[in-house]
């Protein structure tokens, strides 16, 4: 036995989760999709035009007051994140997103695409794991990083510690399906790595060793 083992850096259970509904995926909406690294403005157009949906078939909502968190920041106070940052509907047979006002960077982007994966599987895909699913398919349609990025974070300035969490996907979680995303394009050393936070990334590259060294 090797002295140093390319280990998954997911369980068996996830591993094969992951494998098997990546497969789905490709199936349902075609080949893995380029890794997108940056979108510019009009993000909601952006991602609708990425992930093949047509904006105005869609009403979009929003919700949440930023005064909530200034007023934690004020009281310097340590805030963990518990609300949902988005919701999906369908109200006379017209896809509703609803989303926080108060979301940024790769929070918005991660957010936005989650939903309008709803969009997507909705009369397609009726599991369990309907939820987790929207996340992977994120991976599936080249945002992973925004995503991956996006499920843990953690803040500090001088008066306070934030604590958020968003998603149903897990870091090594991530970090694996974007090892896979790559892997069946054909990128071994990809590029776009770098954009990773550092924890995704190493996770990433762990199931990259992994898959390289699994038949």
């Amino acid at each position: 036995m090797p002295l140093f083992t390319a280990t998954c850096p997911v369980n068996p259970r996830e591993q094969q989760w992951i494998e098997e509904s990546l497969a789905w995926l490709r199936t349902a909406f075609g080949p893995p999709r380029a890794v997108i690294t940056e979108l510019g403005d009009e993000v909601f157009g952006r991602l609708c035009q990425l992930m093949d949906i047509d904006p105005k078939t869609i009403t979009v909502e929003l919700y949440g007051d930023s005064n909530e968190d200034d007023l934690a920041r004020a009281a310097g106070l340590t805030v963990r994140s518990k609300g949902a940052a988005g919701h999906y509907r369908r109200e006379n047979g017209r896809p509703v997103i609803a989303l926080d006002r108060t979301l940024t960077s790769n929070r918005l982007v991660a957010t936005v695409a989650h939903e309008l994966g709803h969009v997507l599987l909705d009369g397609r895909y009726d599991h369990d794991d309907h939820e987790p699913l929207t996340d992977l398919l994120t991976v599936h349609f080249g945002l992973g990083i925004f995503a991956a990025n996006a499920c843990f974070d953690v803040s500090q300035d001088h008066q306070r510690r934030q604590v958020r969490r968003l998603g149903y996907l897990t870091e090594p979680m991530y970090g694996y399906a974007l090892a896979c995303h790559a892997h069946s394009r054909g990128e071994h050393r990809p590029d776009w790595a770098a954009h990773l936070d550092v924890n995704p990334r190493v996770y990433l590259k762990r199931g990259l060793r992994h898959l390289r060294r699994t038949p």
